[in-house]
């Protein structure tokens, strides 16, 4: 079970804590999508996918090559108020960062 003390860890790295609003904010992205919105490669935004999947703070599904993310639904109820909190702060640099992410593959 995720404890607060993990879910800080996870968010006090920039790239992460931008996933994580990325995809409150969206619902589901691509990672094509993510790595253009915070400019990014895809090994290195698929290696923080693993960090933030093994803590089951977000969930994939593959469509065809592309795998899409969504934050979990079975995030603890702290968490999830944690992270909306955290994206009401961030929402007008989310939308900016979304703005950006116009995937041409997806």
């Amino acid at each position: 079970m995720l404890q607060p003390v993990q879910l800080f860890k996870i968010l006090s790295d920039e790239t992460r804590l931008a996933i994580v609003m990325l995809l409150r904010e969206s619902g589901e992205l691509c990672v094509c999508d993510i790595c253009a919105a915070i400019s990014e490669s895809q090994p290195k935004i698929s290696r923080h996918m693993a960090i933030l999947r093994e803590a089951g703070l977000v969930l994939d599904r593959r469509e065809g090559k592309w795998i899409h993310y969504r934050l979990s639904p079975h995030i603890p109820a702290w968490a999830a108020e944690t992270i909306t909190t955290s994206w009401q702060c961030m929402r007008e640099d989310v939308r900016e960062w979304l703005d950006k992410s116009a995937c041409i593959f997806c």
